[in-house]
């Protein structure tokens, strides 16, 4: 699978964690920044490109990281077509692909360990939207929302 991840300097050491990790696993991934750890860098200038990047199906999902994931989470879903959530579990990993059709996972640098985060980073690559129809008629009065988003 080809990854997206992005983040500011509260979760850079969690993304260059993940980074190997996802290499070693087999994926491709496209590295959105920061490259550099700087404590006046701002989590916009990496979450957007990468959410454009998840619409434009330069990458088939994201993973979008700050000290909280709250910020990533917020910035992610300004972003026309984008379904970024913060998650913290192992079952709303799952479940936010299958049935939420999340193309976007965000996370806490601060807030999660290296080994949860890279669970919830395995579940949440692995899972599959399920097509069922509620869901495709959830996710169409969702997308109703998304008027006059870039």
């Amino acid at each position: 699978m080809r990854v997206g991840i992005a983040t500011d300097h509260g979760g850079f050491s969690l993304k260059e964690e993940l980074l190997s990790q996802l290499r070693a696993a087999g994926h491709e991934v496209v590295d959105f920044g920061a490259h550099t750890l700087s404590p006046d860098d701002d989590y916009p200038d990496f979450v957007v490109p990468l959410a454009r990047a998840v619409v434009a199906r330069k990458v088939d999902r994201g993973l979008a990281i700050c000290g909280s994931g709250v910020g990533a989470s917020v910035c992610a879903n300004k972003v026309r077509s984008i379904r970024a959530a913060l998650i913290h579990d192992h079952f709303s990993a799952k479940q936010g692909v299958e049935d939420d059709h999340m193309n976007i996972l965000c996370m806490g640098g601060r807030t999660v360990g290296p080994a949860v985060a890279w669970d919830l980073v395995e579940t949440f690559l692995a899972a599959n939207f399920s097509q069922a129809e509620r869901h495709l008629r959830r996710l169409g009065k969702v997308a109703s929302l998304d008027t006059g988003k870039t």
